[in-house]
């Protein structure tokens, strides 16, 4: 209807130009002035109906912009069913912590998706990879990691820099399965330092970071980081190749390397490069 109110407008300006001109033309008998006026009236009709089809285009666009914006929302509207109601609304609310998620930069993983894009960028990497982890034991007979580790063999094998900063309590040192999971590594000629938990940097001092840190990501090449999630939920970690995060993973990770210690291996056992050079003391 609205299309046809249009056609109607320009054809109604279009009669009234061309019967002015044939009254100046006829009546007044006014040759010239009736073809100023026939031609007048055809442009003025020519830009009229431009104006009015680009108004309508951009119409249209708004509308059905406005209708994908608003396409959940009148979705939840219909649900009649308060349970269904209540159980919709949980669903957006996590939908728009992921998009929250999305906008700064970050792409949420799922438990194997991080170690799947872990294992990837291990591939890709040319240079270095640092990572810092929380200590964990028992964990490597799963398949996801046992690849993951593989992926930092192999580019260790092209000539890449793996450094690994191990978080854990000051007493785990001595825990036997630590010591197993400390020496495979230094074997492996993977550059292992740790820091204990009540050395780790204060939230505070992480700039950029809003949020309470897993002290478990990595950084390669410089380019990309990914990080396990501190709090567990729907998803297990996160990836960004945003330059600001990754300087701030960097910026994490020069602080817990600072206050870091090296080891070494002595007589079979892992223990601190300070005291294997300083016995006595």
């Amino acid at each position: 209807m609205h299309k046809k109110i249009n056609n109607i407008s320009i054809f109604i300006e279009f009669l009234a130009g061309s019967g002015l001109a044939v009254f100046f033309h006829i009546v007044l008998n006014h040759a010239e002035a009736a073809y100023i006026i026939f031609g007048v009236g055809i442009l003025l009709s020519l830009a009229t109906y431009l104006l009015r089809e680009d108004n309508e285009e951009t119409r249209e666009k708004l509308i059905d912009q406005y209708n994908h914006a608003h396409e959940i929302t009148f979705t939840i509207a219909q649900i009649t069913d308060p349970e269904c109601r209540e159980k919709a609304y949980e669903i957006l609310a996590g939908t728009q912590r992921t998009l929250a998620l999305l906008l700064q930069g970050y792409v949420p993983l799922d438990e194997t998706e991080f170690y799947l894009k872990g294992t990837k960028y291990f591939g890709e990497s040319t240079s270095q990879v640092k990572t810092v982890n929380p200590m964990t034991t028992g964990c490597d007979s799963r398949g996801a990691l046992l690849n993951y580790y593989q992926a930092n063999l192999r580019a260790m094998g092209r000539g890449v820099q793996v450094t690994r900063i191990f978080v854990l309590n000051r007493e785990d040192l001595t825990d036997e399965e630590v010591q197993k999971v400390l020496l495979q590594q230094l074997r492996d000629k993977i550059e292992v330092r740790i820091t204990y938990r009540d050395e780790l940097p204060a939230v505070s001092e992480t700039s950029g970071r809003n949020t309470a840190s897993s002290f478990d990501f990595a950084i390669y090449d410089d380019k990309v980081a990914i990080e396990v999630f501190s709090q567990p939920g729907r998803y297990y970690g996160r990836k960004t190749r945003t330059p600001a995060l990754v300087a701030n993973y960097q910026h994490l990770f020069d602080l817990i390397e600072h206050g870091s210690h090296v080891v070494t291996e002595e007589n079979g056992r892992v223990v601190l490069a300070a005291d294997a050079l300083s016995p006595g003391l």
